[in-house]
């Protein structure tokens, strides 16, 4: 295998196109990635970042152009080709194995790309311990992965990359659910591995990473390269313009004090050990209410007890000053009460589904006529002005929402509960 030394650019992508029906995801999209160099790919939800990864990766074919790994060209589909010649792309949904445990998702791809047949377990956890205090960061190595919350998944599978001595890591919104300290950590551990040659592809959005961890940048709009070249070039309003086609204006507004309507959820004293504890609150017609704290502080355990999926010890809730104690999602869901998970992919898509039975699926209710026959000419057109108004980027609403970006598989979440809580949905209180 050609190491890092031996070439000046360890990725090359040109004139790469791919289009979906008539949609064109990517319009001849060139790319170079020099060694030891973190290169952003950035663009709004929707502008061809996933879509340029997974024809890197071979998951996806190509309608034309070329890639060049490793000085080795790549023909599509090869994706264990690829992994072999030193590439690890770290996708959205994380692709970790949930039933397996911590150590076993980070020492058991290494051992089936070298052949082994026999698990090492003890090898493994070794490797495991190793990598994550490299990272600087801990997590339980004996922990079955789909136990852990996502940010802790996520660690999991960059962890899994620098195990497996990557020469090329792709990361396509690693940091979405990492906190402030753990994208520092992150951020630190990615200058470390640059300087012993690995190259880094990121893919964000998020103008303080870009800036503060990429030597150069490529950004697409509608699948069209607009703009490329060193990070020092840009400055934020350029990039904002190269991203939107539009100028931004950064202007701080202060939020009226009063103004809001009646109270609609007041939390008392609710506790529940040893995730949180006395929490009181209340939210007001059209207010928003901001809960927010490191990771493992309880906010996510306080959600889902607001939403029946968990109980409360102690305390007490009020939805329209009627007593609110759900027993389960469904009882929240009658009371007017949703939960947009944080992990959309394994909790809220139905990822073989349409984009239409996606949205929908909430809803059905509404759409019912007698003998339980479904409406589906109002459903579709319902679910089309809610597409419309997220401007959900697509083939159409037969798609599968699996093939959808992440930018856009959120915005499915949230027309799922935005057509729930309109007034086409008689089940609504």
């Amino acid at each position: 295998m050609i190491t890092p030394a031996a070439v000046q650019n360890v990725l090359e992508m040109k004139h790469v196109s791919k289009t979906f029906g008539s949609y064109t995801a990517l319009d001849d999209f060139s790319l170079v990635l020099g060694k030891g160099e973190v290169h952003c790919l950035a663009g709004e939800n929707g502008s061809g970042k996933s879509t340029a990864i997974k024809v890197l990766a071979g998951i996806l074919p190509r309608d034309a152009g070329s890639i060049r790994l490793l000085a080795h060209e790549l023909g599509d589909h090869e994706v264990q080709r690829a992994i072999d010649l030193g590439l690890a792309v770290i996708y959205q949904d994380l692709s970790l194995l949930p039933n397996l445990s911590v150590a076993e998702n980070i020492g058991m791809p290494s051992a089936l790309r070298r052949g082994e047949h026999i698990a090492r377990y003890a090898h493994w956890r070794r490797k495991a311990a190793d990598t994550f205090a490299m990272m600087g960061v801990s997590v339980g190595l004996d922990v079955l992965v789909e136990t852990l919350p996502v940010a802790e998944k996520q660690l999991v599978a960059i962890a899994r990359a620098v195990a497996a001595e990557a020469l090329v890591i792709v990361m396509d919104e690693p940091t979405t659910a990492l906190t402030r300290s753990e994208v520092t950590r992150l951020f630190d551990l990615v200058r470390t591995l640059k300087t012993t040659g690995v190259s880094f592809l990121f893919v964000s959005h998020k103008f303080e990473e870009i800036f503060g961890i990429c030597d150069s940048i490529t950004v697409l709009r509608d699948g069209k390269i607009v703009a490329t070249g060193p990070t020092s070039e840009l400055d934020r309003r350029s990039l904002a313009l190269a991203m939107t086609g539009r100028p931004i204006v950064e202007e701080r507004l202060a939020l009226p004090v009063e103004g809001h309507g009646e109270e609609r959820l007041r939390v008392e004293g609710l506790s529940r050990s040893p995730d949180f504890y006395d929490v009181s609150l209340s939210i007001r017609a059209g207010e928003i209410v901001s809960i927010v704290g490191l990771l493992g502080s309880g906010q996510r355990e306080l959600a889902l007890c607001l939403f029946g999926l968990l109980r409360q010890d102690a305390g007490a809730c009020l939805l329209d000053a009627i007593v609110y104690a759900p027993a389960s999602a469904a009882d929240a869901l009658r009371m007017g009460v949703v939960l947009v998970p944080e992990d959309r992919l394994s909790e809220g898509l139905f990822l073989d589904r349409s984009i239409a039975d996606n949205a929908g699926a909430a809803s059905l209710g509404a759409f019912t006529a007698a003998f339980a026959w479904l409406k589906t000419g109002p459903l579709r057109r319902t679910i089309s002005q809610f597409v419309t108004q997220l401007r959900i980027k697509m083939t159409g609403p037969d798609q599968s929402v699996g093939r959808l970006s992440g930018g856009n598989q959120q915005r499915v979440m949230l027309a799922r509960f935005l057509m729930r809580a309109s007034g086409d949905d008689p089940q609504r209180p």
